[in-house]
């Protein structure tokens, strides 16, 4: 499933689309794809794992999902779940996604505050919901897209390596420099993999996801399928501690 920084890199791929008139629609999506024809796109938005495509009173919310995929004035050898053709002979095609659409302004339906990729992000307010829920682990807490939209298992796995914290481990029973530090690795890790993932050398940062063995102490990682999520992790059980 295509993390935060990935949905930004897509929406500056496609930022020229903004002020572009729809002039026809295609695809097996279930949403009224006619009221798409003559709209003029008005900006092109994301919040954690949803790219939006704003129009004057409403909103197309794409989730890419687990396999989903898209394509730039190009198209793949399989219908598209909703692909937007404009008079310039430009596309913007999306694959194997849920489309949806949001009635109203964004801003209406969307905490911003809660997005690690947003300026209006708001670290304060992310330590305040995980203070909440003392009984949560930390697996969990950093997939709750509540508070970290748009963090995903790599950005999960990676964070909680570099702060040295077990992924079973509770909210309630984190020291506050540790909780703190929860925070602010979920938004500063997912910039690095942005400017990663744009140089193409996202998976040779990778220390802990996907990996077989811990760089800091030579021995193998656990793998398991943690927490109410149940994602796939990869943790050291000797530098990674247990509170």
């Amino acid at each position: 499933m295509p993390e935060g920084p990935s949905l930004v890199i897509l929406k500056e791929l496609a930022a020229d689309f903004a002020g572009k008139t729809i002039v026809r629609v295609e695809g097996n999506s279930k949403i009224d794809t006619e009221r798409l024809v003559g709209k003029k796109i008005k900006s092109l938005l994301t919040w954690g794992k949803h790219f939006l495509i704003e129009f004057p009173g409403f909103a197309v919310r794409i989730h890419l999902l687990m396999f989903g995929s898209y394509a730039i004035d190009e198209r793949k050898n399989i219908a598209p779940r909703l692909g937007l053709q404009f008079a310039d002979k430009r596309e913007l095609n999306f694959y194997a996604c849920s489309v949806k659409l949001i009635e109203g302004e964004l801003g209406d339906a969307y905490d911003w505050s809660s997005d690690v990729m947003s300026d209006e992000w708001n670290s304060g307010a992310a330590r305040k919901k995980l203070r909440s829920q003392p009984e949560t682990l930390v697996c969990d807490a950093l997939l709750d897209q509540n508070i970290f939209a748009g963090v995903g298992n790599i950005i999960k796995n990676e964070v909680l390596f570099r702060i040295r914290v077990h992924p079973l481990s509770t909210l309630g029973n984190l020291p506050a420099a540790k909780l703190r530090a929860l925070v602010e690795q979920a938004r500063e890790y997912s910039f690095e993999f942005l400017a990663w993932k744009k140089a193409y050398v996202l998976r040779e940062h990778w220390l802990a996801h996907n990996k077989r063995m811990c760089t800091r102490c030579n021995i193998p990682y656990s793998k398991a399928y943690l927490g109410k999520t149940n994602r796939r992790t990869f943790f050291c059980e000797r530098c990674q501690k247990k509170y």
